[in-house]
């Protein structure tokens, strides 16, 4: 009887043994816990690629204003037409990576005859490219020229999203308030804040990444300005074309955005202004069907189909190469080319080489 109750004993003890050991295995629930840290990690090495690719948003604004132009009389008229262009990278968060402000101011004089007195073959020059010759540093405060002024500014919003931009405190004039930004900025920036917010707005992943470098090239001509006649208005007319991209450290264009404006301002035989001058003057990007090519173009597509069509076709060729493609009367050569854009393209290549000087 002894030897049966310490067998039962034993049997319990090691029953017992069992149960506390398998208490220090793995359960169903340490079994997922682990699977969800594996989950993270995975995660984090996602987010690790996602970083070295380092896919970037390309963004480019333009606006455009006629408003300072002015009637003939004693003085000649003055069709003026300015554009604030703003390119920008923008990171997953919002944030801008990459800034570049630029500027143009067309300045077309005419009669009271309604006669165009400025040379149509102008060379008219963004104020990046104009650099000291603007003229801003004489009436400058702190020394510095409009270009220096605006690239102080571009790196300055570097970092921030376009809430901390527009938070950008100013004083009575526009400018900026804060010390820091005083001694390298001293002109109004809400024209630029405005362009910014639009090109961050705009911005979209077309294929710049991580450590791409930003461009923005710019080429206006007034050519197509022309006297007034009667019962024909003349204008006066800045014709910008510009582009956004970005290049990688094999020097071939990763992104590319092109758009173009026509500032234009109308005027007649007495010299007296008839356009609009308050009126909102529109990218042909953003004008879209409205700007109505397609109708009148031989292969049913409209200029920002055009434009986007040629953008995409120079991504992943070298400058070089984009300057290299075969013209026909300024028009794409090849065929294949030809079918998605038959419009010309010389302007397009123009800007393009500049962005990347």
């Amino acid at each position: 009887m002894n030897k049966k109750l310490l067998l039962a004993l034993s049997l319990v003890l090691a029953i017992l043994m069992i149960v506390g050991c398998s208490s220090n295995l793995p359960k169903d629930n340490d079994n997922n816990d682990n699977k969800g840290n594996d989950q993270v990690d995975n995660k984090d090495d996602d987010k690790d690629d996602d970083n070295k690719s380092g896919s970037l948003k390309t963004g480019l604004a333009i606006i455009t204003s006629p408003k300072s132009s002015k009637d003939a009389g004693e003085a000649d008229g003055l069709a003026q037409i300015d554009s604030t262009v703003v390119a920008v990278t923008v990171d997953e968060n919002g944030k801008i990576v990459e800034c570049i402000i630029d500027a143009v101011q067309t300045k077309i004089n005419f009669s009271k005859e309604g006669k165009v007195l400025t040379d149509l073959a102008t060379v008219v020059k963004s104020k990046n490219e104009l650099g000291t010759d603007y003229g801003m540093i004489k009436n400058s405060g702190i020394g510095k020229e409009w270009n220096e002024q605006a690239a102080a500014f571009a790196q300055y919003v570097v970092g921030k999203t376009v809430e901390e931009v527009k938070g950008i405190a100013v004083n009575e004039k526009g400018a900026p308030s804060d010390t820091d930004l005083a001694a390298s900025v001293t002109m109004g920036i809400g024209g630029y804040v405005d362009a910014i917010e639009r090109a961050v707005a705009n911005a979209k992943n077309i294929g710049a990444n991580a450590g791409d470098k930003l461009g923005l090239g710019i080429a206006t001509s007034i050519s197509k300005s022309a006297d007034a006649q009667e019962g024909k208005e003349g204008q006066g007319q800045a014709y910008s074309y510009y582009t956004a991209l970005t290049t990688g450290a094999d020097g071939k264009i990763t992104s590319c955005i092109i758009d173009a404006t026509q500032g234009t301002v109308k005027f007649d035989t007495t010299g007296k202004i008839t356009t609009d001058l308050a009126a909102e003057v529109k990218t042909k990007n953003e004008l879209g069907d409205a700007y109505g090519m397609r109708g009148n173009s031989k292969i049913g597509k409209e200029w920002n189909e055009q434009a986007q069509a040629f953008a995409d076709y120079v991504v992943g060729k070298t400058p070089s190469e984009v300057k290299g493609i075969a013209l026909t009367d300024g028009k794409a050569a090849d065929a294949d080319l030809a079918a998605s854009v038959s419009v010309t393209i010389a302007d397009m290549i123009e800007i393009i080489e500049k962005a990347v000087k």
